[in-house]
């Protein structure tokens, strides 16, 4: 770690950029969630639904973030803007809960959904009791919790050694997944052309209902358990969505940031939407509800791929989901050691996380990120993580975006070359979406959404520790 430097080169273009976005966003989500969404709305209306929702909220997010990447062009992202926007300490609250369960915790996750599919090809990777090589209490040690952990480090030791490698993967991973996913759709619908299941699938389209682990439905929801419903749904579609901002922390490597992080963001997520939709209006074109909601351990998409290309189709999905999972994890690796790189640059973070490598990358950042995620490995809660993840999220990206009007008024003199699309009333409908969804993700899940808000507070002790050091 010799021969350091001081500052990160500018060697992504558009298209590099548009790929970590759409990259980092497909991981295994949108393989796996339409079941648990499909048993908790129960109807094909309901389902598209809540894709659309979700994406409406990504894409108005995204090109809102546009206008804050325009007026602070630099690494790190949406720390800088609620540093900016609000004070260090909000800016220090996101990264706090960045990197101990949103970023962290979603590459965990993303590691273990890449062992868990490759368990189809090597057993012993498969999550049972069977595959345990310890316990202690109720701590167990899965051969795919190791296997994940040394993905890990591996896409670690790749963006050590520069943005080169790591934009190889990020690009090469993208294209193969993104012209895969398009294909499986495709097959999809020729094959739902010959079928009826479609029109089947829409009667009652509209009609919400609470279906149970085989698929049967339980009763109806009405009132305000409607907007339950939806919420607990949207956990799984927004924790697929998640990640598009992303390619935000890596500003001081993007060529001509000020316009082509805003343009990545909106072709990304667009791009993202358009296929999420696409895949969910395929597994309903070709699958009745009921096989959907009770698809084996949520794998719909296994299921889907068994109807269209037989039982050489769940071999076909596995390998997808290892390039998606793959892919997905180097960029969230590549891209979430910036934002500790600039908290370190603010004396908030570990100061060796301040330093550049020979390669221009923050090494002693991504180790740090690395361990953490490989403690999270271990954890086995990788549902109640999603929960947590879900909620400080949306929590955080609200109030981003609500940083977007108070800049307009406490810094109006400030160069806006891009302004968010919609402003005001697009930005102020994504806030209170995210307000209904946080406040009703209490009530469905009050433990684990309690856990993250609780995970949030927790940083301002640390954060008053952290300035009162420097101050001595």
């Amino acid at each position: 770690m010799s021969s350091a430097t001081t500052s990160f080169k500018p060697s992504l273009g558009l298209f590099d950029a548009t790929m970590i976005v759409a990259g980092s966003m497909i991981g295994s989500g949108i393989f796996i969630v339409s079941a648990d969404i499909t048993r908790n709305v129960g109807s094909a209306g309901w389902l598209i639904a809540v894709w659309v929702i979700t994406g409406f909220m990504t894409l108005t997010a995204a090109m809102s973030y546009g206008e804050l990447s325009a007026m602070f062009p630099k690494a790190g992202g949406q720390y800088v803007y609620l540093k900016e926007a609000f004070n260090p300490l909000a800016g220090f609250l996101y990264g706090w809960s960045f990197f101990t369960v949103i970023q962290t915790a979603t590459i965990a996750a993303v590691g273990v959904a890449f062992s868990k599919f490759a368990g189809y090809f090597i057993p012993s990777l498969e999550l049972t009791d069977a595959n345990i090589i310890f316990q202690i209490g109720d701590f167990k040690l899965h051969t795919a919790q190791l296997v994940s952990i040394v993905l890990i480090v591996f896409l670690t030791y790749i963006n050590t050694k520069g943005v080169k490698g790591g934009k190889m993967i990020q690009t090469s991973f993208t294209v193969v997944k993104l012209l895969s996913l398009f294909g499986l759709i495709g097959f999809g619908f020729l094959l739902a052309a010959k079928g009826s299941i479609w029109h089947a699938n829409w009667q009652d389209a509209w009609q919400m209902t609470s279906r149970n682990a085989e698929g049967a439905i339980v009763g109806g929801v009405t009132g305000s358990a409607i907007l339950g419903a939806i919420a607990a749904s949207m956990v799984g579609s927004i924790f697929s969505s998640d990640a598009w901002n992303n390619v935000t922390f890596i500003a001081g490597e993007i060529r001509n940031p000020k316009r082509n992080i805003g343009l990545a963001l909106f072709l990304g997520t667009l791009i993202v939407t358009i296929i999420y939709v696409s895949a969910n209006l395929m597994y309903i074109s070709i699958m009745p509800l009921q096989d959907i909601a009770a698809a084996p351990q949520d794998r719909v998409a296994v299921a889907a791929s068994k109807v269209i290309f037989g039982d050489i189709g769940t071999y076909v999905i596995a390998v997808m989901i290892m390039i998606s999972t793959f892919g997905c994890n180097n960029g969230l690796i590549l891209a979430g050691a910036r934002v500790y790189n600039a908290m370190a640059n603010d004396k908030l973070f570990f100061k060796k996380a301040a330093i550049l490598n020979k390669h221009a990358v923050p090494e002693y950042a991504l180790w740090a990120q690395c361990i953490m995620a490989s403690l999270l490995c271990l954890s086995g809660r990788y549902g109640d993580l999603l929960d947590m993840i879900s909620f400080v999220v949306v929590l955080f990206y609200a109030l981003t975006i609500l940083g977007i009007f108070r800049l307009r008024s406490t810094r109006p003199e400030m160069e806006r070359p891009y302004k968010a699309f919609g402003y005001p009333v697009l930005p102020v409908i994504y806030i209170l979406l995210a307000i209904v969804f946080c406040v009703f993700l209490i009530i469905m899940k009050p433990l684990y959404a309690g856990i993250g808000l609780g995970i949030v507070l927790a940083g301002i002790p640390v954060y008053y520790l952290t300035v009162n050091q420097q101050k001595n």
